[in-house]
């Protein structure tokens, strides 16, 4: 397995073109790379960001999820297409950077009408798997309290129609929505492709890991027990800490702990 960062820990503070040189800098060997703007979808922008990852890994890319990701599910075809030329846009980025993975939070449960109906959303994810892999990129749904699978058994429920859907495991989000992770990653298991990482102090705070009481020995025991190979990411708000030095610590203290047996 891989510990590297997300852009999105950087953000506000570094924009991508800023914050891959910074990572290959301090020697981390992996990043997701966080699409912010429709302007950051453009292959392009991505060729830029190739040029200057400066060896970094780019397991996994990221997108603003409301820009075009719930849209994908949408019944108007004209709405839906619009969507999905804006997947095949991302794609093509991430193909270009390097990246096999696409952290995906898919429909956002923001209005009262929205009424889950899973078969069907399964079948939808198929169609939106197989438009991610013509472009070598798997299609990996990610725990997120206000989406789509914002509990243990919705992934279980896609899986069912798109077998090879890959899972994103947040730390951050299984707090939140008051579930255990270890029910999340049991669900995921060996379709486990990524896991970002946050801490939490006594208070409840959002902090680095290495700071606070978040037991990484036992996640990293229960990563080698399902065979893990993929990339333990930190992934924090910019606002959780002070100087960007306290990032490179807490990832390398991450690192090492994650090399203990």
């Amino acid at each position: 397995m891989k510990v590297g960062i997300s852009t999105a820990s950087l953000f506000l503070r570094r924009c991508n073109e800023d914050a891959l040189p910074l990572l290959a800098q301090w020697g981390v060997p992996c990043a997701e790379v966080f699409l912010t703007s429709f302007s950051e979808y453009e292959p392009s922008f991505a060729r830029v960001l190739a040029e200057r990852r400066s060896g970094v890994e780019v397991h996994s890319v990221h997108v603003l999820n409301t820009q075009f990701e719930p849209q994908l599910y949408a019944e108007h075809p004209r709405v839906r297409a619009d969507a999905f030329a804006w997947l095949e846009k991302a794609m093509t980025s991430a193909r270009i950077l390097g990246a096999r993975n696409y952290t995906f939070h898919g429909i956002a449960r923001l209005k009262r009408t929205f009424r889950e109906h899973l078969a069907q959303n399964a079948q939808q994810t198929a169609d939106i798997f197989r438009a991610c892999g013509a472009f070598g990129v798997r299609l990996c749904y990610e725990n997120v309290e206000w989406a789509l699978y914002n509990r243990p058994g919705v992934f279980s429920e896609l899986k069912k129609g798109c077998p090879g859907l890959g899972g994103v495991l947040d730390v951050k989000q299984a707090r939140i929505t008051g579930y255990d992770w270890r029910e999340y990653l049991a669900e995921m298991g060996e379709s486990l492709t990524t896991v970002h990482v946050s801490d939490v102090d006594a208070a409840g705070r959002m902090c680095l890991p290495g700071e606070g009481t978040f037991p990484f020995g036992e996640l990293f025991s229960r990563l080698r027990d399902i065979g893990f190979s993929g990339a333990v990411l930190i992934e924090n708000y910019s606002r959780d800490y002070g100087q960007e030095d306290a990032l490179r610590r807490s990832f390398e203290w991450l690192a090492a702990l994650s090399e203990k047996p």
